[in-house]
């Protein structure tokens, strides 16, 4: 049987995937702001904050939507626990050089970053999901690892920062659309997993550096709702995934680094070189062909199924 073209939109989009995918995008393109706000806490600090507060707040919404049931059986799934274990190994790496990048004035670094992980989503379903690359596909991948190579080459300081965001998110991305479990007790079990790490760094701090936590009722309301800030568009995230293609998934994602890229070079004010003017121009194109592709190939199918019906 041959295989879908995996740019093809699918037969019913899911409406409730969409929305939650949109929600989770357009949160994440407005994380700058929130990391700028907490600009001088230790990065460290802000991402085991956010996983302390996060288990806080799923686990008071798993009480109250009495999903407790749930999350003992993916306890008890031996498959579901290396799964997730995957995952927060995965998202903790991507926290920590996202706060790290924005703190020390590398958004651009970041947004690109995202940009490219449309991409990466793609080589990782043909190495993993046995997808197969066509012509267009081949076309972008291609632009964007050129563009990556331009970076590298002629600012090659911070392009480990975009590699790293596009990978570790890949593959989280990945490993929770497999992983046998709902998206709030996913992640609830990956901030438990998380939590003990967070904890002992906090103590270690505490008693050399120091917290910045209860220094100034600023930095202590921020780090307080980082929870709310993290689990958010994580919780629509893992909803998206498991309801939408993955190729769609990837599509929907040019909104938040889109959004990061405007406030790098407005609101942060950070300075465009050559090297980066070309590769992000590289990456666009590779993107736009991508994107066409897909809408050329939906458009042809829907004539297709008119025709048949």
């Amino acid at each position: 049987m041959a295989r879908a073209d995996p740019l093809a939109a699918p037969e019913r989009l899911d409406r409730n995937g969409l929305l939650q995918g949109l929600g989770a995008y357009g949160i994440w393109g407005l994380l700058p702001l929130f990391f700028w706000l907490l600009d001088g806490v230790d990065a460290g600090e802000v991402v085991a904050m956010r996983v302390l507060w996060s288990v806080a707040l799923l686990g008071a919404l798993i009480l109250v939507l009495r999903r407790g049931p749930a999350l003992a059986a993916a306890l008890r799934s031996r498959r579901a626990m290396g799964f997730l274990a995957i995952s927060a190994a995965l998202i903790s790496v991507n926290w920590l050089v996202y706060v790290w990048a924005i703190q020390h004035n590398h958004v651009l670094e970041a947004s690109l970053g995202y940009f490219l992980n449309p991409l990466v989503n793609v080589l990782l379903g043909v190495v993993l999901l046995r997808e197969r690359l066509n012509m267009a596909q081949i076309a972008a991948v291609a632009l964007a690892a050129l563009g990556v190579a331009v970076l590298a080459a002629g600012a090659g300081q911070g392009i480990w920062i975009s590699l790293t965001l596009a990978f570790t998110f890949g593959f989280y991305g990945l490993v929770r659309k497999i992983a046998p479990v709902e998206a709030l007790e996913g992640l609830a079990i990956e901030t438990a997993i998380l939590a003990p790490v967070a904890a002992i760094y906090l103590y270690w701090l505490a008693g050399h550096a120091g917290l910045d936590f209860g220094q100034t009722p600023l930095w202590t309301a921020m780090l307080a709702v980082s929870g709310v800030v993290t689990a958010t568009p994580l919780l629509l995230f893992a909803g998206a995934a498991r309801r939408l293609p993955y190729s769609t998934l990837g599509l929907l994602q040019y909104l938040a680094p889109t959004m990061q890229f405007i406030l790098a070079i407005t609101f942060f004010g950070e300075h465009m070189t050559t090297a980066h003017a070309i590769c992000f121009a590289l990456i666009w194109t590779g993107l736009i062909v991508y994107a066409v592709h897909g809408t050329i190939a939906a458009r042809r199918r829907r004539l297709a199924e008119l025709h048949a019906a």
